[in-house]
């Protein structure tokens, strides 16, 4: 048997089985930042765009949602979205943060993304959303296209969870779970 094809077959796949993210469980969470657009603020009734870096994490127990720039991506996880919203969590001690890819939206709809996303903002004022334009958390933490990661971290924000796709209920409430008993 010529081992020689099954070799370039074995080495054409290698890339997509390594294409895993870089965070995990028990880590400090790995630095990114965006500065084209970055973390939606209201002031007054208006929105402003201020640069947003990961360093700005520490200090409360935190669900990271990391989300491509489609509908499908933020219904992914909506389930643990209104779980996180049904427990009432302490706002002193705990914030979710959601990350929003731009860059991996649907051709053309780049602009109903940003708009979907301060709407958010304005609905859901104590929560911290971030545009990231260009996609550079995506890159960094090297996320999949067309998904939702889920990110839990304590106040120092070491990883205590992380899941990329949709979570199976256990999943969820492990995750929520991970949330109180760090608060």
């Amino acid at each position: 048997m010529n081992k020689k094809p099954m070799i370039a077959l074995l080495a054409a796949l290698l890339p997509g089985l390594a294409a895993a993210h870089t965070i995990q469980v028990g880590e400090m969470l790995p630095s990114a930042a965006v500065s084209d657009k970055g973390e939606i603020t209201l002031q007054g009734d208006d929105i402003v765009y201020q640069n947003w870096n990961s360093s700005q994490l520490p200090g409360k127990v935190r669900v990271i949602q990391a989300i491509a720039g489609r509908s499908s991506a933020k219904e992914m996880n909506a389930e643990l979205m209104q779980a996180i919203t049904a427990a009432g969590l302490p706002a002193e001690e705990y914030q979710t943060t959601t990350i929003i890819n731009q860059d991996d939206a649907i051709w053309g709809t780049g602009s109903f993304v940003a708009s979907s996303a301060e709407d958010s903002k304005r609905d859901f004022s104590w929560s911290s959303m971030v545009l990231d334009a260009e996609g550079g958390v995506h890159a960094t933490w090297e996320l999949q296209e067309e998904s939702s990661a889920i990110i839990v971290l304590d106040k120092e924000s070491k990883v205590l969870f992380v899941k990329e796709g949709k979570l199976s209920p256990s999943e969820i409430e492990q995750a929520l779970s991970l949330v109180k008993a760090n608060l």
